[in-house]
């Protein structure tokens, strides 16, 4: 098999209010268009938001929230003779929290009816109480990795 391009990894800058990677990176991926300013105001509205309703710091529930939808294990799809099979294979640090991330926008994302900061407010909160559709994500993963684990020697 050809080898591919090494991937280098990138450096994400911490955001200026909190001087935390992990917002920083969230901030851009939420980020449409280049717009960044819109981006972190949507962000630092949820986390005013969760900390009105929680009385706790936006900051620890976003980190709960991402802890909490991480996944652990994940499916790639392996052609194995002819067949593709779906292969559980464990998850490295980084690409956790990439996709934990991810699942939290996903979700916010295909709520209707609020500002995008509520919305986002409601998912964090939701996914640091192991609730809510991001979490619903990381179940479903987990449970398709375990009924295909009959497959896991492909890996």
């Amino acid at each position: 098999m050809p080898r591919r391009k090494r991937i280098y990894k990138k450096n994400t800058k911490p955001d200026p209010r909190y001087g935390n990677v992990l917002v920083g990176k969230f901030v851009s991926n939420i980020m449409k268009e280049g717009k960044r300013t819109v981006a972190e105001k949507i962000v630092y509205d949820a986390f005013e938001i969760i900390h009105e309703r929680t009385k706790k710091g936006g900051l620890n529930i976003f980190e709960q929230a991402i802890k909490n939808v991480s996944p652990l294990i994940e499916l790639k799809s392996r052609r194995v003779g002819g067949a593709n099979y779906q292969v559980p294979i464990p998850v490295a640090g980084e690409r956790r929290v990439t996709l934990a991330i991810r699942w939290i926008k996903v979700a916010v994302v295909a709520k209707k009816g609020k500002k995008m900061a509520e919305k986002l407010a409601d998912e964090l909160i939701e996914a640091s109480e192991k609730a809510g559709t991001a979490m619903k994500k990381r179940e479903d993963v987990h449970r398709m990795a375990e009924a295909n684990k009959a497959f896991a020697h492909f890996a």
